[in-house]
């Protein structure tokens, strides 16, 4: 099965290491971060969910629940924690699924053949209240998930869901954004009585409003 952008994201039921997890009523109103590992005690994804958990005052901020998974059991998932808060100095704080029968990595299409049949690829999905997944990436393996940039992604997604505005290239918080070509003028100086800066009638530059916190 393969997902795609603006779907619904499958629901499940799965064992985790904070116990049983069905998806949908786990993530409750809040938005969500999945994210797969190919299987325990890898080198790059001990640095990962180090720094997972280590951003949960960013999660929190955001109303943002993140969830990993690995195709290994729950014990070998527990065993992992210890090397990780060993090795990295950061406890987890967040819950592991153990996707051993494979279940949730293949409603999700963490499974490339071709890569390896046997164990997952490190793929991020965000989804948003709605449950729409609204992010999807693939990492390669030797190259770490850079959640800074997860983070500026969420935001984008929040601050247009609140003010009907697209954020431009390398925007960061603070910057100008644009007014989506899909909100008339009229609406638009309803918005932002302030005034925009038109380029070209689809390009139309305004300040940020403020993020929705």
């Amino acid at each position: 099965m393969t997902v795609q952008l603006g779907q619904i994201a499958p629901d499940f039921d799965q064992d985790s290491t904070q116990g049983r997890i069905h998806f949908h009523d786990w993530l409750g109103q809040s938005w969500g971060v999945l994210f797969s590992h190919p299987r325990d005690y890898t080198p790059v994804c001990t640095t990962e969910l180090a720094e997972v958990a280590r951003l949960k005052p960013e999660w929190d901020k955001r109303h943002v629940k993140p969830i990993g998974l690995s195709v290994d059991p729950a014990d070998s998932h527990r065993g992992w924690e210890k090397d990780i808060e060993e090795t990295q100095g950061q406890r987890l704080n967040f819950p592991v699924l153990a996707d051993a029968d494979k279940k949730v990595s293949a409603l999700y299409g963490m499974i490339h053949p071709l890569a390896d049949p046997l164990l997952t690829v490190r793929s991020v999905y965000v989804i948003d209240p709605n449950k729409k997944i609204r992010l999807m990436i693939t990492y390669p393996p030797s190259t770490g998930r850079n959640f800074d940039e997860i983070l500026r992604v969420i935001d984008s997604l929040q601050l247009t869901d609140a003010h009907k505005v697209a954020t431009p290239v390398n925007w960061t918080d603070g910057k100008q954004v644009i007014i989506v070509p899909s909100l008339s003028n009229e609406e638009a100086r309803q918005r932002f009585p302030g005034g925009w800066n038109e380029l070209r009638p689809y390009l139309r530059m305004v300040d940020q409003p403020k993020l929705p916190r």
